[in-house]
């Protein structure tokens, strides 16, 4: 399967999908503890970020202050395409909702505020419709 390059391909193809857990931001300054399976690494100088499951995060004492929920846009994006991230920060900026992107191989997954985690989920739903609508 080809990656997507286009940015009107991309949204509009990105089919948007709301996982059903919950997710938090914590660092370690070792290795992630034993139970915990990080969806995230960051390897920064003042420690390893992990993004986790928050009943992962609970039952490994780890602290947090921010629940996320993580919508996956389906589309398999390239690498190298332009615009993605900043059109879907973009449109939830002006629904007042902050956004933390991570790229994968060949997804790119939002984590958003937990509680307007569907809010979010609508807001990307309408871009991608209006801009399947702008590819015709």
């Amino acid at each position: 399967m080809n990656a997507e390059r286009d940015l009107t391909g991309l949204l509009a193809g990105m089919r948007p999908e709301l996982d059903p857990g919950r997710y938090v931001f914590t660092t370690v300054d070792g290795p992630a503890p034993a139970g915990v399976a990080p969806v995230v690494t960051v390897a920064e100088p003042e420690g390893l970020t992990l993004v986790v499951r928050q009943e992962e995060a609970d039952a490994a004492g780890l602290a947090y202050d921010y629940v996320a929920g993580r919508i996956t846009l389906r589309v398999h994006s390239a690498l190298d395409a332009v615009g993605l991230t900043a059109a879907v920060a973009t449109e939830l900026a002006a629904a007042g909702m902050s956004c933390n992107v991570v790229a994968g191989f060949h997804h790119d997954h939002l984590f958003v505020e937990h509680d307007r985690a569907e809010e979010a989920l609508a807001a990307l739903d309408r871009l991608s419709r209006r801009s399947a609508g702008s590819a015709g």
